[in-house]
This record gives C-alpha cells, sequence and structure tokens, in this order.
C-alpha cells in the first residue's frame, strides 16, 4: 500500500538479525481483498496480517502469537466502538488472550513503549498511517485522545480499567448464557448426528424464551457464533422477540450462518458449502477424517450369512463383487443406489431426505463406491449388488463412527 513498504521491510529484517531473531516475511493485496470482499482498508488489512500470523505461527511450529497492542490501542478501540455502538464485548476493548492470541503490552501505553525502545536503544518503527486523517483511529488518537488527556491526565488507565471491569461482567453473563444453552440444547435424533453438531445445532424454544432478555440475547448470540456467524443488533433482537411468537428465519452477516425457529425449537446452520471430496479407502484398516469428524474402518471376514439393516452404522459386505479399488467420496447429484431388498434403483438424495439427514450431514457423509458406483451411505442405505448371500466366498466388514 506505501511505496516504503519494501524499505521498512528491511529494517525490520536488519534489526531481527541483529538480535539473531528468526525472521519471516509476507505480502497481500490488501486494497484488492478490501475491493473484493466489500471491506474496509482497515478491516482487509487486519484479516491478511492474522492470516500470515497464523501460517507463520504453523511453518515456525511457535504455540502462540504475540501482537504488540498496547493499552492505547485498546483506549482507542473502546472509543471506536462505543461511537458506532456496541454491547459489553465492545466496551471491553482487547482481550489480553484468545484462543493462541497473546497481548502482552497492553498495560503499558504507547507513549511508555517508545519510551523503553528509546532508554534501551531499540529500533522501533512509526506506520505512517498513525497520523493519517482518513484513517479513523488515527482521527480518535489526534483529536479526541488530547481532549480526554485535558479532562483526566490519567484517562487512559481510567478508561483500560474500566474496560477491565466491562470484560470481567460481559465473560461472567456469556459462562450464564452457555449454561443455558446447554440445558436447552436438543441432541440429535438421529445415529448420524455426530457428524453435524459441530456445524448445526438446535435448542427448546421455550427454555430459551423464560430466560432473561440479557440473556436470551446472548445465548442467541453465542449459539451462531459456535457454528462460525455473527449477528447484528437488529437480528438478535427480532429473533429474542419473534421466539414463540411466530416462526422465521435469518441469515447471519456474510452468509455463512443461518438461524430458524418456531414454537418448539430454535436451529442454528453453518451454511459454508463443503469442497468436493475424494480419497482412497484404507482396506484392511481404518480411514479417518479429523476435519469432518468421522472415521470408516474395514475387515476381512469370513462371512456370516447375517444380514444389516438397511441404514446400520455397521455392515457385512460381499468383497466377491466390489470392482476395482474402494473409495470415498461427498454425494453427488445423479448418485444412484439400489437398497438392499429392493427391486429397483433410487436417487441418493432422496434416500438421504427420507433418512431425515440435514444438510450439514448429508454435505460431509461419506459414500463408500467401488468402480461402478456407490456401494454404501452409511447410516442409510447399501447395494443390494453387495448383498451377502449363500455363495458369497469372501466377507468384509465395514463400521462407521465418530472419530475416537
Amino acid at each position: 500500500m506505501r511505496a516504503s513498504a519494501d524499505k521498512e521491510l528491511g529494517l525490520c529484517q536488519a534489526f531481527a538479525q541483529e538480535l539473531n531473531i528468526p525472521f519471516i516475511a509476507g505480502r497481500a493485496d490488501v486494497p484488492l481483498m478490501s475491493r473484493e470482499l466489500k471491506l474496509s482498508l482497515e478491516e482487509a488489512g487486519r484479516n491478511a496480517r492474522y492470516a500470515f500470523f497464523r501460517n507463520a505461527s504453523m511453518q515456525s511450529e511457535c504455540q502462540l502469537i504475540a501482537t504488540g497492542h498496547t493499552q492505547s490501542d485498546l483506549v482507542e478501540t473502546v472509543i471506536f466502538n462505543l461511537a458506532r455502538g456496541t454491547g459489553m464485548t465492545g466496551l471491553s476493548g482487547i482481550p489480553e488472550a484468545r484462543e493462541n492470541i497473546v497481548r502482552p503490552l497492553l498495560p503499558f501505553t504507547r507513549k511508555e513503549t517508545r519510551a523503553y525502545c528509546e532508554s534501551e536503544g531499540l529500533w522501533f518503527h512509526d506506520d505512517p498511517a498513525n497520523v493519517d486523517v482518513n484513517n479513523r483511529r488515527s482521527r480518535i488518537r489526534l483529536n479526541i485522545a488530547p481532549e480526554l488527556a485535558e479532562l483526566n491526565p490519567d484517562y487512559s488507565a481510567s478508561i483500560a480499567r474500566t474496560a477491565g471491569l466491562i470484560g470481567e461482567e460481559d465473560r461472567f453473563l456469556n459462562g450464564m448464557a452457555a449454561a443455558a444453552l446447554e440445558q436447552a440444547e436438543l441432541q440429535p435424533d438421529h445415529a448420524l448426528g455426530f457428524i453435524g453438531s459441530p456445524f448445526e445445532a438446535s435448542f427448546g424454544a421455550a427454555k430459551l424464551a423464560h430466560l432473561p432478555p440479557v440473556l436470551l440475547k446472548r445465548a442467541i448470540r453465542l449459539a451462531i457464533r459456535a457454528v462460525g456467524g455473527k449477528l447484528d443488533f437488529e437480528q438478535t433482537h427480532a429473533i429474542a422477540e419473534q421466539l414463540l411468537r411466530e416462526p422465521g428465519s435469518i441469515t447471519a452477516e456474510g452468509g455463512t450462518a443461518a438461524a430458524d425457529w418456531n414454537d418448539e425449537m430454535f436451529r442454528v446452520r453453518d451454511l459454508t458449502v463443503v469442497a468436493p471430496f475424494r480419497y482412497p479407502l484404507t482396506f484392511p484398516g481404518e480411514t479417518a477424517s479429523d476435519e469432518l469428524g468421522w472415521m470408516i474402518t474395514a475387515e476381512p471376514i469370513e462371512p456370516t450369512g447375517e444380514i444389516a439393516a438397511r441404514n446400520a452404522l455397521v455392515a457385512d459386505f460381499s468383497a466377491d463383487e466390489i470392482k476395482g479399488s474402494l473409495y470415498f467420496r461427498n454425494a453427488q447429484s445423479g448418485d444412484q443406489m439400489q437398497p438392499s431388498g429392493f427391486a429397483g434403483r433410487r436417487m441418493l438424495a432422496d434416500l438421504m431426505s427420507e433418512a431425515k439427514l440435514s444438510s450439514a450431514i448429508r454435505q460431509r457423509l461419506p459414500i463408500v463406491c467401488d468402480l461402478i458406483g456407490p456401494i454404501w451411505a452409511p447410516g442409510v442405505c447399501y447395494d443390494q449388488r453387495l448383498r451377502l448371500s449363500p455363495a458369497t466366498k469372501r466377507g468384509v466388514r465395514m463400521a462407521f463412527g465418530p472419530v475416537r
């Protein structure tokens, strides 16, 4: 974004080498990200930085990411959030730690941090954006902060202290809301529910509706956040007002998640489309997907003649009829199977619908195939072609379940 960026990178690299600290650099086209994602330059730049930090931490096998945010940054964040409208989370400013990100300089102001660097002879760099009046935070820094200092020279510590108190109360209320969600959660009524549980959840509407409004709204936000979504104030308020009164649905910001409800249930869903996958099935042995949360075991057996239920999660097949190597993939449009015990072929999509599989489960359920096509949709059906018969000489037992 600036012609001086390469020079700044070189100075930073030289300083790291002087201290014998490993150095990793990265680049991102932030203006392009801003246009394509319809974000401000500040937000796009923040997203690019944290994506780089995560990649760098994995590359260098570091467990923690420490950022240089100071108390001054925290105070500016509180003022900015207050100006645009926020709740307790926004008024608590920048957390000292979140997941693997820590901020060890939050107790110190920017002025104190600069003074330390100068007294210790440490190189530091001033980002020109810090004095750019087109930057919203810069306007707070240049125009509002001096006025606050006139009112109270120790305003920064006072605001930081207030933010800390609000943060404690915010975490306490979130804990109460999470406990209420846990008590109201409805357990999946399908054996394949473990596949969808990280991506969808349902709660008893009556139990939620009887919560105090402050906890109900928090519970709604926590539920949608658990599946990767974020609700604004109006959306949260609308759900809280309509719950138990009339059915409805809302899509979260960015279209990543959705919530719907009726007089019995409040449900949240991750709307992210699962990328197509196709991998060989280990036979004999185990095939596990930590990302999708399931595991398939396939082992040779002596045919027993026992016929498993169509929707079983453990089934025996005729290995004599398997053509080529086994593999698995997600369901595709046009997939057909002849369910065990049936005379004709059926569309797999119809079979999954009849099994009452949610969208989250359908997208993530592995369909075991051979060269001819699908032979098993765990929990739904297996193909008549591989059903055991008195003539079967070689058998294979497959089992499907959660990752151990």
